[in-house]
């Protein structure tokens, strides 16, 4: 899907901050904030993937589950539209009643497929407890809609009734994927979905998903660090440092024209699978600031190699490249 459709988003965040606050000393008083993300907009518009990349630790995860009130907001506002002529939900401000209702329409998909499945649970009862706590499916009609869901996701429906060590990993995601898919949601968090995974099981999860967005109009908040994996799949992608979105846009044009720092430098260490292809590796020094104590001016200014006097006092804003590309650098200004 065209990310510059004219229909309303169906999710806008703005201003989306998470802060996890530090406290010492026996009354533990409060001392700072650990900032985690840190000011970020981004839109997802409906059966589009956008992609959140980064360094490990630059608050990809945190984002994600704050969006879906699985970790509460420190500031900003996540507007959703379940149908587009709709009003839009500021997700922030629901109660938890009204939030677990919206719950049908966001889900997530997390990384590490063992550790999200009850081990007490057969497959049947993990992926039917959401039909059960909504109250979409009982009896018959539960196990029919069980058996429905496992063969979207290739997996023989008589596997209902086994429990999560007697899978692989690949067919452990398969079943929160299936899960994921069980009260039909319009949008689903991909929290490094396939990272766990070999690459040639990565590949099929990948597809799956893509097929289950074609199928059912899924929207996709896709979390990695993989960017061959970013490249197949998503319609744009953001960029984040330090709890901030440095650069957005669509994919072929990040790819091609990265125009921040730290995007050309992340694009130059995917591997090419070319063992002629010349390419400029950059060579980030130093290492990541402490999101406690970020620096001051641009985040990333101390580890730039090209950061100049004003990267150093201000903050830069998000500047056009093109009508769907824009980067927080002052070099294009």
């Amino acid at each position: 899907m065209s990310a510059t459709t004219k229909t309303a988003p169906l999710i806008e965040v703005r201003g989306l901050k998470k802060y996890f606050p530090i406290r010492r000393g026996v009354l533990q008083h409060h001392v700072g904030d650990v900032k985690a993300v840190d000011g970020v907009d981004f839109d997802i518009h409906r059966e589009e993937t956008l992609s959140l990349v980064g360094e490990s630790g630059c608050g990809k995860t945190t984002a994600g589950r704050t969006l879906l009130r699985l970790l509460d907001p420190t500031g900003g506002s996540a507007l959703f539209r379940p149908e587009p002529n709709e009003r839009p939900i500021d997700l922030f401000e629901l109660s938890n009643r009204a939030m677990r209702v919206q719950r049908r329409n966001l889900q997530i998909i997390f990384q590490d497929p063992f550790a999200s499945l009850n081990p007490r649970l057969t497959i049947g009862n993990a992926i039917g407890e959401a039909l059960d706590v909504h109250g979409v499916a009982s009896g018959h009609e539960r196990e029919r809609q069980v058996a429905e869901l496992l063969e979207h996701v290739g997996l023989r429906p008589t596997v209902a009734n086994r429990y999560p060590h007697e899978f692989s990993g690949g067919q452990r995601q398969r079943i929160g994927i299936a899960r994921a898919l069980a009260l039909r949601p319009k949008f689903i968090v991909c929290d490094e979905a396939v990272s766990a995974l070999d690459v040639s099981i990565q590949a099929q999860v990948i597809n799956i998903l893509k097929d289950l967005q074609a199928e059912f109009g899924l929207s996709y908040l896709f979390i990695a660090h993989d960017l061959s994996v970013v490249k197949y799949i998503s319609d744009r992608i953001a960029v984040m440092y330090l709890g901030r979105i440095v650069e957005i846009g669509d994919t072929k044009e990040i790819f091609e024209s990265p125009a921040h720092p730290y995007t050309k430098a992340l694009l130059s260490s995917v591997p090419v699978p070319d063992p002629t292809a010349k390419r400029e590796r950059i060579f980030l020094k130093g290492d990541v600031p402490s999101p406690a104590n970020p620096p001051k001016g641009c985040h990333f200014h101390t580890r730039c190699p090209v950061a100049e006097a004003r990267c150093r006092e201000t903050y830069p804003s998000q500047v056009a490249v093109s009508t769907t590309h824009t980067a927080a650098c002052h070099l294009l200004t």
